[in-house]
């Protein structure tokens, strides 16, 4: 018989050998993961971690299932914002009512993360927690200065997203603490935002996320009174552009279209790409401006409370 088996097919990669905890708490589950220490991985969707397990690029002898722990899959406001549970899923995200209400962008980037199968069961919180570079919700949540709460048996504390994600596939998360909640507070008043991402492959190459704060312009238009850019997959963790952000304090709407181009090469000088699969470094920063221009194009368009009409091969606007 040959290594492909009897049938002419390659193998199905199998899962090695685990222990599943199912704790009924937060507080069991840290207690658990504080136990067990790096032989234990918090367990949600497994999107992510049951694909390394099966390369056998991760090998953890114990997962600790938070999915039905009471809490962790509710998305509320407190005083100050949104709080999204850390097992609410992007299907979840995606038709949430009150998320359409208070951040429209954010159901609108769940509806585009991966395809449907994975957003039934991926959750927000494995999601940053695995700190992919092409992460979508990374890079919006930078953007809308989210933060993590994280819980351990000593401790709780939130971090900015910034904090949070370290780089590729790195958290500042211990190995003993439970990512719990996602946090942001929207701007009051006016806001446009809008995110735009480009790729062949289920990753995206490339993804700029957006938020305009517009404020009474005194002459009867509106300009922005503060802004937010991020660039996601192309650096090795989600970036924030505080010069191009700042270029476009105090614009008038009516002027932002004419100063993309500007914005877009301060964006692009900032970026940290590398040669990979999805193209060369080169090739990456002039796509940054690309879209950064593009996403802004967005983000002006309903300023002035349009929709963007504009659409780009294999691209997505959300």
């Amino acid at each position: 018989m040959t290594a492909l088996g009897r049938w002419g097919k390659v193998p199905s990669l199998m899962l090695r050998p685990f222990t599943l905890h199912r704790p009924r708490t937060a507080v069991e589950a840290c207690e658990l993961l504080a136990r067990l220490g790096d032989d234990a991985a918090p367990y949600a969707g497994g999107t992510e971690l049951l694909l390394l397990m099966k390369e056998g690029l991760a090998r953890p002898r114990h997962l600790v299932d938070v999915k039905r722990i009471a809490g962790l899959d509710a998305i509320g406001e407190d005083g100050a914002g949104l709080v999204i549970g850390a097992t609410v899923t992007h299907r979840a995200l995606e038709r949430s009512p009150l998320v359409k209400t208070r951040c429209p962008v954010m159901a609108e980037v769940a509806r585009h993360v991966a395809n449907v199968r994975v957003r039934n069961v991926g959750t927000v919180g494995g999601n940053l927690a695995f700190a992919d570079p092409h992460s979508d919700l990374a890079t919006l949540f930078l953007a809308l200065d989210a933060r993590v709460e994280l819980i351990s048996p000593h401790r709780r504390r939130q971090l900015p997203i910034a904090d949070f994600v370290r780089g590729p596939w790195e958290t500042a998360r211990a190995p003993d603490e439970l990512l719990a909640t996602v946090r942001l507070t929207p701007w009051a008043g006016r806001v446009a935002a809008a995110y735009v991402k480009f790729g062949v492959y289920e990753r995206p190459t490339l993804g700029i996320a957006v938020a305009l704060q517009l404020e009474d312009g005194g002459d009867g238009g509106a300009r922005v009174a503060d802004a937010r850019i991020a660039i996601g997959c192309v650096n090795p963790r989600p970036a924030r552009v505080p010069g191009a952000e700042a270029r476009l304090r105090g614009c008038a709407v009516a002027e932002l279209e004419g100063a993309s181009g500007a914005v877009a090469e301060l964006a692009a000088a900032s970026a940290d790409p590398a040669d990979d699969l999805h193209g060369s470094a080169d090739y990456k920063r002039e796509m940054v401006a690309v879209f950064t221009r593009r996403a802004l194009g967005a983000a002006a368009a309903r300023s002035r409370g349009a929709q963007p009409a504009a659409r780009y091969p294999y691209a997505v606007v959300a």
